[in-house]
């Protein structure tokens, strides 16, 4: 597919400014755009299809149960799950949060370990401290390659039968680095661990396939793969999920309730407490079917292009800094000498680029790196050579500015 279908703007209307000219948006790692396909759904599930799920006697609301649940079944399949192994949560983060309250305060003691990695955005740092003050666990942490991987190596000398769970980035929100997932899985499981991915930066850019990767916990949010905010997903293997207990209590998620006692209904509906985000899903069924239509080998290999681009451009200027590997998965972080990245980020929006600044969720990675914040350029389906072009003369503007 060429870069010139992939970036149709009448597909993509987020990509028009206010004055009806391309918006070079170079901030997908943080959300991304949405297709037409994707926003017709949403709009025809709030409107004409519109009613609530798995209660309802009445045609409609049987007809819009069987489109949560196919949505359900569609997402799981992006991954390579099976549908009663997908949770649908509010977003990554909470679905992190999940297993870590739910899974975590059930298998979790004093003396246990935890392992993560120096790059991990906050929200696979925070849940395992709360928890660490209810269960005595402890935090480990992998250190990073010169070129800003998981150091698997370190990894494997560091893990110990105490490890009960590996929490790891499948790609890096800042660097933009990917992990060896099957040798990190292999390292986990080797002393008797689970391991959970954090695959937000993963489901859109990759092929994904849980079952063939044996990974026990997978997270991932809908806004990041061109779908709605408000809504991701757990995957979990089945039998793991059916031994969890619930999280939240309310409707839907129960089997019976009495003044006595209450009863759970199975996974996922277990983890599913209240009325869910109904059109969300729908929208983000969308946006996986969006994906797989356009094809995730197509997307990897369009947005490796620019990369490369990018990189090559950003590294002819003497004043830019470039952190992580030259085959980064769609995202590209630097720092300019002289200017922080928000006064560089502010000069890009007056010449109609949209880029992130600052520490992006990984304070301990920025910590690492040696500066308070980078700026970061990430690549979408619909993303260009003119948004690399623009980019650069924004860069040279600014040199300029600050001579």
């Amino acid at each position: 597919m060429s870069t010139d279908t992939l970036a149709r703007l009448d597909e993509w209307p987020g990509l028009l400014n206010g004055e009806g000219k391309r918006w070079h948006y170079l901030d997908t790692a943080a959300t991304a755009q949405k297709p037409r396909s994707v926003i017709d759904a949403m709009s025809q599930a709030m409107g004409t299809d519109y009613a609530t799920v798995h209660r309802g006697v009445y045609t409609r609301s049987a007809d819009m149960t069987l489109a949560y649940e196919a949505a359900r079944r569609t997402v799981a399949a992006l991954i390579g799950g099976r549908e009663e192994e997908l949770v649908f949560t509010r977003g990554a983060t909470e679905a992190i949060n999940l297993v870590a309250q739910s899974w975590g305060v059930s298998n979790l003691k004093p003396g246990d370990r935890v392992l993560l990695s120096q790059l991990e955005h906050h929200s696979n740092i925070v849940p395992w401290q709360l928890i660490r003050e209810r269960t005595g666990l402890e935090i480990d942490v992998c250190p990073l390659t010169e070129d800003g991987h998981i150091d698997l190596d370190a990894a494997e000398r560091m893990l110990t039968p105490a490890h009960k769970l590996v929490a790891f980035a499948h790609v890096s929100n800042v660097l933009g680095s990917v992990l060896d997932a099957p040798r990190a899985v292999a390292l986990a499981h080797g002393v008797g661990a689970k391991i959970l991915l954090d695959g937000c930066q993963s489901a859109a850019r990759l092929p994904v396939d849980v079952a063939a990767l044996g990974c026990d916990f997978y997270v991932f949010s809908a806004h990041k793969l061109y779908g709605p905010t408000g809504i991701g997903a757990l995957w979990a293997k089945a039998d793991i999920l059916s031994a969890m207990p619930p999280w939240q209590g309310g409707g839907s998620m129960i089997d019976r309730v009495t003044f006595a006692q209450t009863t759970w209904a199975p996974a996922p509906q277990r983890f599913e407490a209240g009325t869910p985000a109904i059109v969300e899903a729908i929208a983000f069924g969308a946006a996986v079917d969006f994906l797989t239509g356009t094809g995730l080998d197509v997307i990897h290999a369009h947005e490796a292009r620019l990369v490369a681009l990018a990189r090559t451009e950003l590294g002819r200027l003497n004043a830019v800094r470039l952190f992580g590997p030259q085959d980064s998965a769609g995202i590209v972080s630097f720092a300019l000498e002289g200017v922080h990245p928000h006064d560089l980020g502010t000069i890009l929006d007056e010449e109609n680029v949209a880029i992130r600044a600052g520490h992006h969720c990984a304070q301990p990675l920025m910590e690492h790196l040696g500066v308070p914040a980078t700026a970061r350029a990430s690549f979408g389906i619909y993303s260009d050579e003119s948004d690399v072009a623009a980019l650069v003369r924004g860069i040279e503007r600014t040199l300029r500015i600050f001579g």
